[in-house]
């Protein structure tokens, strides 16, 4: 299979560059699965799309603002983006700058401390961060938010509120789980109310969600790694869900890949580590019996994570549906939500 079979054209106005003034006003296309069909819907409307135990699962991630800047002992200017944190003071990164920096280089950061370069791993670099405080503290003070690549503006103070879910409370993401930018306390609550139960996972999202595929063979990409973490609790509220004939609704491709990724010989298990799953169509995902997402970039994994789901075909039959009727795309875009069994 072919990352050029998952390719669709996108006019560049369709690129939502900033939220909407409400987060449940977003539109919401619906695929039914089975019947091959489409139904142009509101994302306020959910819950009349829901049936009372439903259970929706979230990623509870909390975005950190990632984006640093700097200068090199040279002088130079340096942009920091935090891939991962891998300790109090060290992390995974990106770096924005003319001419890399060998090991052992230094960056001056703008409250005075520095960053060591530790070394590379592929396109990322390890730096260690010479600070008093933790890094997440250095984070809130120097960093911004790290809006996406295509998003061709600057954070500003809505930012850090919008790129974020209203559940957000486990730090370490530094891309938001977008398909939860939908959901306000309202929302919540109405959902609540008719009796959708709601659990969490964790997982933190890494800059390398954007990272494209590069290999005209997909099976020759490597995903890169992120932290989970799926709780015994949740595991046994899936169960119970099931068991009384209720629908599993993973909200945003993160929650998938959390779910699958702890789930061994078709069990789903408890389990807090790294993943590095890669899901494209052939794989069968079991964890789950729908999805709610947003529109993903073109050739991308997550594109190809919802067509595994839901038909390579079918998806790219919706996504030219969403063109034409002008659906917003990417994080602060509208969304979809996918019944692989039907509504």
């Amino acid at each position: 299979m072919k990352k050029s079979d998952f390719d669709f054209h996108l006019p560049p106005e369709l690129i939502a560059q900033a939220p909407l003034p409400e987060r449940s006003a977003s539109r919401l296309l619906v695929l039914d699965v089975p019947a091959r069909s489409l139904a142009d819907r509101m994302f306020r409307e959910l819950p009349a799309l829901l049936r009372k135990g439903d259970l929706l699962v979230f990623n509870d991630t909390r975005v950190l603002p990632a984006r640093l800047h700097g200068r090199k002992e040279s002088g130079g200017a340096v942009e920091i983006l935090i891939e991962r944190v891998t300790g109090a003071h060290e992390a995974i990164v990106q770096l924005g700058v003319s001419k890399k920096p060998k090991e052992g280089g230094r960056i001056a950061l703008g409250d005075g401390s520095l960053a060591t370069v530790l070394g590379r791993e592929d396109a990322f670099f390890r730096l260690r961060f010479e600070s008093p405080e933790p890094l997440e503290r250095l984070l809130a003070k120097l960093g911004e938010m790290p809006l996406p690549p295509y998003i061709a503006r600057h954070a500003d103070a809505s930012d850090l509120e919008r790129y974020q879910t209203v559940y957000a409370r486990e730090p370490g993401a530094v891309a938001a789980p977008t398909a939860g930018l939908h959901f306000d306390e309202a929302l919540l609550g109405s959902l609540r109310d008719m009796g959708v139960e709601f659990g969490y996972v964790t997982l933190h999202v890494g800059a390398g969600t954007f990272q494209p595929v590069r290999t005209e063979n997909i099976h020759e990409h490597r995903m890169h790694r992120e932290w989970l973490n799926v709780g015994a609790s949740l595991v046994e509220k899936i169960r119970r869900t099931r068991a009384a004939g209720g629908r599993v609704i993973a909200v945003g491709t993160t929650v998938v890949r959390a779910l699958e990724s702890a789930t061994v010989d078709g069990e789903l298990r408890p389990f807090a580590g790294e993943t590095q799953i890669f899901i494209f169509p052939g794989y069968r995902i079991t964890s789950i019996d729908g999805l709610v997402t947003n529109f993903h970039l073109p050739q991308s994994t997550l594109l190809m994570l919802v067509s595994a789901l839901a038909g390579r075909e079918f998806v790219l039959e919706a996504y030219r549906h969403a063109v034409e009727r002008r659906y917003r795309f990417f994080s602060y875009g509208d969304a979809m939500l996918v019944l692989p069994r039907g509504a």
